[in-house]
This record gives C-alpha cells, sequence and structure tokens, in this order.
C-alpha cells in the first residue's frame, strides 16, 4: 500500500498527533518513514519578514532536535527512516521532498487558522493543491474539542 510515509512536522505540540499517526501507518504497512521539518523564511509573502542569520541558525537548530527526536521514535519501533531540514516555504520543500524520495502518503497537521491564513489557504491546503501523493491532515487537540 504505501512504501515511504513522510511525516511533516513543525515541532509544536499541536503536531504531536501527526507524528503518532503518521508512525502508525507505517508500523501497520511496513513503510519506511521521512520525517522533514523546513524552516520557514518568510512569516508570509504579504509580511515579508525576512530572518537574521543568528534566526536562522537558531531555528535550525531547534529543527534539527525536532527530527532527531522523531527519528529516534522511528527507529525505537522497528522502522526503517530519516529525518530532513529545508529551508524555504513549507508547503514547496514538502511537495519537492516527497516527489524526491517517492513518498506514497503525506501525513500532516492543519495549520494556518489566522486571517491570513484563511485569505492565503494553510500549509496542507496547498500542498494538497500541488502534490501528487495522497495526504492525510490530522487535527490536533485544539480542534478536535
Amino acid at each position: 500500500m504505501y512504501d515511504n510515509v513522510l511525516i511533516a512536522t513543525d515541532g509544536s505540540d499541536e503536531a504531536e498527533g501527526c507524528i503518532e499517526h503518521g508512525l502508525d501507518v507505517a508500523e501497520a504497512v511496513g513503510a519506511r518513514v521521512h520525517v522533514l521539518y523546513v524552516v520557514e523564511t518568510k512569516a508570509n509573502y504579504i509580511l515579508t519578514v525576512g530572518l537574521t542569520d543568528d534566526e536562522l541558525r537558531s531555528y535550525r537548530e531547534y529543527g534539527e532536535e525536532v527530527v532527531s527526536e522523531v527519528v529516534d521514535r522511528i527507529s525505537e519501533r522497528g522502522l526503517s527512516g530519516e529525518g530532513a531540514i529545508r529551508t524555504g516555504r513549507p508547503a514547496e520543500e514538502i511537495v519537492d521532498y516527497a516527489a524526491e524520495n517517492d513518498a506514497d502518503l503525506v501525513v500532516m497537521g492543519k495549520q494556518g487558522h489566522g486571517a491570513v491564513e484563511r485569505h492565503l489557504g494553510s500549509t496542507s491546503e496547498k500542498v494538497i493543491r500541488m502534490i501528487d501523493a495522497p495526504v492525510t491532515v490530522v487535527a490536533g487537540p485544539q480542534w478536535t474539542s
């Protein structure tokens, strides 16, 4: 069914359900797991808030911690997998990574609930529009109550 499951995470508490679901699916079907963290270089194109070198380094270090933790969990479950960190626009980086690594399922969290995100579309909505693979969007606890 699935050979490569891509879990896209921002490391937030809300993303925990996404990570668990992705690991559960991969375990059930014996798929390889890829975990991806994207350092967003601009908040959004309206605000165009660029990051300083120190901020970029800090976000990258945080991403390394997030990815390392998930890769450890992959190993603890006896699964094979790897992690990656990309810099750029999250939706584009997720789609590119999925294509480069033959991901046949992308699992990501529900994001983008502010006014700007509603107007522009959330990262998950953008990925769904751009990708050829199935996408599972997992709602975090704040959206399920």
